[in-house]
């Protein structure tokens, strides 16, 4: 059987002159994200090819507890200030799990 959390994946492309900005938001955001309910896992990826990509891995009980993730007052001033850090809008997906190592 299928696991019914939810999973997220967020890509966040920094601006070549804002990676180091862009990676200190970013890594502020985890730890108060992993403390709020409904959060099972939250990890932050740099590529090592372009180190102004980052990516969020992340799973969560429910949609509910993602929805009141973005509204939390750490999301909202990450989300401000990212603005003029940021290549291109973020790109947030959410997945469920089909299939895994136990089915």
């Amino acid at each position: 059987m299928a696991n019914k959390t939810v999973r997220v994946v967020a890509r966040i492309t920094a601006r070549p002159d804002k990676i180091e900005e862009v990676k200190s938001l970013l890594l502020g955001l985890v730890g108060d994200t992993r403390k709020e309910s409904g959060c099972i896992s939250y990890q932050l990826l740099q590529n090592n090819a372009d180190s102004g990509d980052f990516t969020f891995v992340e799973e969560w009980e429910s949609d509910s507890a993602i929805d009141t993730h973005f509204i939390t007052p750490h999301m909202q001033g990450a989300f401000l200030k990212a603005v003029p850090l940021l290549a291109k809008e973020p790109d947030i997906r959410r997945y469920r799990v089909i299939s895994n190592a136990e089915n």
